[in-house]
């Protein structure tokens, strides 16, 4: 099986800034010895093959999310190295990424440019794209103007439209009404039953692990403490769960 995820040996520390009105002398002299840093991965190794379905678990701050942002590139590693092949679609931050006094019209095509499309091909997907967001007439309205939820659906529509080699969900079925998420589900349904796609799911809803990933691994507190199939993963989480 072609590995399209490699990350070896990944660290990533993030700089936590003190809010001080001192000045920049008097703060070096009273917190240069401070670590003013926090460990988020620490030394994570794992590889990810064409069309698997993996499920990240662990809780609240273990470091979940930042390994999806490291796969968009949205952020990168202190050291180690990250290998990504093909095309990455994201639902992770779906209210953000927008230009903002773009229409939401505008936005299909800047989004689908900014993923490597041509104008061609985008136009042929625009329709799909604006019926499945469902957002009327705001289309041809600046983003500006929507509700956090229409930015939702549009982003939303936008990554599942735009046909992915490899989808990375962040607890992103929480969208619009219950007619919406069921929507939603169902697109998602139909891009993981198609073997040459790859799924990285972030949630913490065990069924849908289950229900979406035959391989799980656990990360608890920046280190991968698991990678196994998905039930034996699922039960190495909840008894690590349960001793603490």
């Amino acid at each position: 099986m072609e590995n399209v995820i490699k990350f070896k040996h990944v660290n990533k520390i993030y700089k936590l800034n003190k809010r001080t009105n001192l000045g920049g002398i008097l703060k070096f002299i009273l917190f240069k010895k401070n670590n003013n840093s926090k460990k988020v991965l620490d030394d994570v190794s794992f590889s990810i093959g064409k069309g698997e379905k993996v499920a990240l678990l662990g809780k609240n701050g273990s470091g979940k999310s930042t390994i999806l942002k490291l796969i968009t590139e949205v952020a990168y590693p202190t050291s180690g190295d990250i290998y990504v092949k093909g095309n990455v679609n994201a639902l992770l931050e779906l209210k953000t990424g927008f230009e903002m006094e773009f229409t939401g019209r505008e936005n299909i095509y800047l989004r689908g440019i900014l993923l490597g499309l041509t104008r061609k091909e985008i136009k042929k997907l625009e329709k799909q794209i604006i019926d499945f967001a469902d957002i009327g007439e705001y289309i041809d309205s600046p983003i500006q103007k929507y509700s956090s939820g229409m930015r939702a659906r549009l982003g939303f529509a936008i990554a599942v439209n735009i046909d992915p080699e490899i989808l990375l969900i962040d607890e992103a079925l929480s969208v619009g009404d219950e007619e919406f998420k069921n929507k939603c589900l169902k697109k998602i349904i139909e891009i993981t039953e198609n073997k040459n796609v790859t799924l990285v799911l972030v949630t913490h809803s065990l069924e849908m692990a289950k229900q979406f990933c035959d391989r799980g691994l656990v990360i608890e507190k920046g280190k991968l403490t698991y990678d196994g199939n998905i039930d034996s993963a699922i039960e190495f989480y909840q008894k690590s769960i349960n001793l603490k």
